[in-house]
């Protein structure tokens, strides 16, 4: 499925909090971060669950849904 962590990025931003931040603090891998940034592979829900945890957020918060078709049908 087709979701983007644009919105996580930028609460991370607006938090002040880095990648390196999350990984030392056991929050989240380098391997899921990397899947989050490039939009490839697959996240944990548990993963998900520890960030909302750790930036006190909801998980629309953080990713947002795309469809791959545009067109107006979803599969």
């Amino acid at each position: 499925m087709p979701f983007v962590y644009d919105k996580l990025f930028a609460l991370m931003k607006e938090k002040g909090i880095t990648k390196y931040q999350l990984r030392r603090d056991k929050v989240i891998g380098v391997s899921a971060m990397e899947s989050m940034r490039t939009g490839t592979g697959h996240v944990d829900t548990r993963t998900l669950g520890y960030l909302c945890e750790y930036l006190q957020c909801q998980p629309g918060d953080m990713m947002e849904y795309i469809p791959e078709n545009q067109g107006g049908e979803t599969k």
